[in-house]
């Protein structure tokens, strides 16, 4: 699942790079945001199992200028962290180590990934995957042992750059102290966080700063009213933090010294897992609306290719195999069959005529034992090769009408730009192995002569009529058209011996027997191109398409893939139950 998340992840990131409807790029932006939660949230559950003695970690977050740094040195009780009066000052994760060892912190490394831990002395705001983590020697009785944050802002111009450092150590907290002051509680930045933050059930403390005599209770009505707007759970204990002019500090009271060791104590990593899979379906289907979409289309382009193969193949059987002029096939077995009865006048004939039939008859005596590849005349590999483009040119228009008409129309147009640049190679590679096809399938023709020869043979008298067949017209005809410049396979089909001996084959006793080769031969025919042209050569040529789209600017994330991420997630969510 953690590698689903982060490939998802990587696919908004790339199609935000791209240009784009701004309204779109900010819904994207903020689902980043929520899968990188998600992708660190899950680490943190690997952290939790790998190293169950990790410290504690607090995270301290809130808008710009609110007071997060300071805040950290009033609980630290000295100043560690960086203070300054301008706006965006801290941009890295700095963690300080209170009561707790660098030692007892190796696991984090693990946690942050990509992320590096650099001295905060070597942290630079050219960079931003970094974070540093510092021992510090202060005891203090505002908290318990653990690692304390300080924590970049997220409201700022210039936060989209660090964001991500944010985001990641919040997921990492088993506490959360929100700081706001008067000037910035109210900023829809504070509560789209605390409202994506909602899913993890983190223990949370809102410190308001910056207090002034008299607001303090007006705001916090107003801290009320807004998170039943954004969150579901309890309203958290609210810490006022009145400022100090004398020493420019805010002042922690009394009265909440023990507030973030009692918050701590309720910490229970044995219910992360099923906090990671509420986080994981709080946003499934909204994380997945474009890939989803983007399988939508590609169901509707397996149809259209599907029909458009269909119906090529209806064509092939209503104008080749089952029409009465242009089927030439079984005509062939005949011309073969012609050969093997060596009916006298007509034999001779017959054997010149194979080196220019326009059927591929290399097979068919093994005439001097040489290899003849004529199918370039062959009616049916030019009739295949025209439905095959046929094809193509329907497919194109019907994927014009579905990108006027359907949301994702750049994934369709980039399609029928797609099958424009591959439909030659794709008829070219439908025409070669329509050639390999037709030679191929003269086996089959040879067989069905033979069969009719071993039939014939168990009707002698049969046989003997048609050998005594009066062939001499025909012959003389053969001659002059091999004379003049050659015979086609249709010559052949109209000569009057052969309307004589396919005659007397049909009014025979073998005539239902022909009849059933016929039907076999056209079976035959019917399945092998079906499945090595309109199939392998045709279909999964096209299939194929979507493939080749670009993942600069599509999710190209396969339903097996999804598929897999979504079967994990309900075993989780029913081995949770069982638990």
């Amino acid at each position: 699942m953690l590698e689903f998340i982060q490939l998802l992840n990587q696919r908004y990131r790339t199609v935000l790079q791209q240009p784009g409807s701004e309204s779109v790029k900010a819904v994207y932006q903020q689902r980043v945001d929520q899968l990188i939660l998600a992708e660190a949230f899950m680490r943190k559950g690997q952290v939790i199992d790998s190293v169950p003695a990790l410290p504690l970690q607090i995270a301290v977050v809130g808008p710009t200028q609110s007071g997060k740094s300071t805040l950290v040195n009033v609980l630290l009780q000295t100043d560690v962290a960086g203070v300054s009066p301008l706006a965006g000052y801290t941009v890295h994760p700095q963690g300080f180590c209170h009561e707790v060892s660098l030692a007892q912190c190796s696991g984090l490394q693990r946690y942050f990934g990509r992320f590096q831990q650099l001295h905060p002395s070597q942290l630079s705001t050219e960079r931003h995957d970094c974070y540093s983590l510092t021992e510090t020697r202060a005891v203090s009785e505002l908290l318990p042992p653990c690692v304390i944050w300080d924590t970049p802002d997220f409201d700022s111009i210039d936060s989209s750059t660090y964001r991500e450092g944010v985001i990641r150590t919040v997921a990492l907290a088993d506490v959360v102290i929100l700081v706001v002051s008067k000037e910035k509680y109210a900023d829809q930045s504070v509560w789209d966080m605390m409202s994506a933050l909602e899913p993890l059930r983190q223990p949370l403390l809102i410190c308001l700063n910056k207090l002034s005599e008299g607001s303090e209770n007006l705001i916090v009505h107003s801290l009320k009213e807004k998170w039943r707007w954004v969150r579901q759970d309890d309203f958290p204990e609210v810490v006022p933090l009145h400022y100090r002019k004398q020493s420019g500090m805010p002042l922690w009271p009394e009265t909440d010294k023990a507030r973030i060791i009692e918050l701590a104590a309720g910490v229970n990593g044995k219910k992360h897992a099923r906090y990671e899979q509420e986080l994981l379906q709080a946003h499934w289907q909204s994380w997945l609306e474009p890939v989803i979409e983007e399988h939508q289309a590609l169901a509707l382009w397996n149809d259209l290719v599907e029909h458009s193969v269909k119906q090529a193949l209806a064509y092939y059987q209503r104008d080749f195999l089952n029409h009465p002029h242009h089927y030439e096939t079984f005509q062939c077995a005949l011309a073969e069959l012609l050969t093997l009865l060596e009916i006298p006048g007509l034999a001779g004939i017959l054997a010149g005529t194979r080196k220019i039939l326009t059927w591929p008859v290399k097979q068919l005596m093994k005439l001097g034992r040489k290899r003849v590849d004529i199918s370039d005349g062959s009616y049916e590999v030019a009739f295949l090769n025209q439905i095959a483009e046929h094809a193509l040119i329907q497919m194109a228009d019907r994927m014009m009408d579905r990108a006027e008409e359907n949301k994702q129309r750049a994934w369709w147009k980039e399609l029928i730009s797609a099958l424009r640049n591959r439909r030659p190679d794709i008829l070219k590679g439908f025409d070669l192995a329509s050639r390999q096809y037709h030679a191929a399938f003269q086996q089959e023709v040879e067989g069905a002569a033979r069969r009719l020869y071993v039939k014939l043979q168990e009707q002698p008298v049969l046989l003997n009529s048609l050998r005594a067949t009066r062939v001499t017209t025909d012959a003389a005809a053969i001659a002059l058209a091999l004379h003049t410049g050659g015979i086609g396979i249709h010559d052949l089909v109209i000569a009057p011996s052969m309307l004589t001996i396919t005659s007397l084959l049909a009014e025979s006793a073998i005539g239902g027997y022909m009849h059933r080769v016929e039907a076999d031969l056209k079976q035959r025919q019917l399945n092998q191109v079906k499945e090595t042209l309109f199939v392998a050569a045709l279909r999964d040529k096209i299939m194929d398409l979507p493939r080749q789209l670009s993942d600069l600017t599509h999710f190209n994330i396969t339903p097996e893939q999804l598929r897999a991420a979504e079967d994990y997630l309900k075993e989780k969510r029913h081995g949770l139950r069982l638990l």
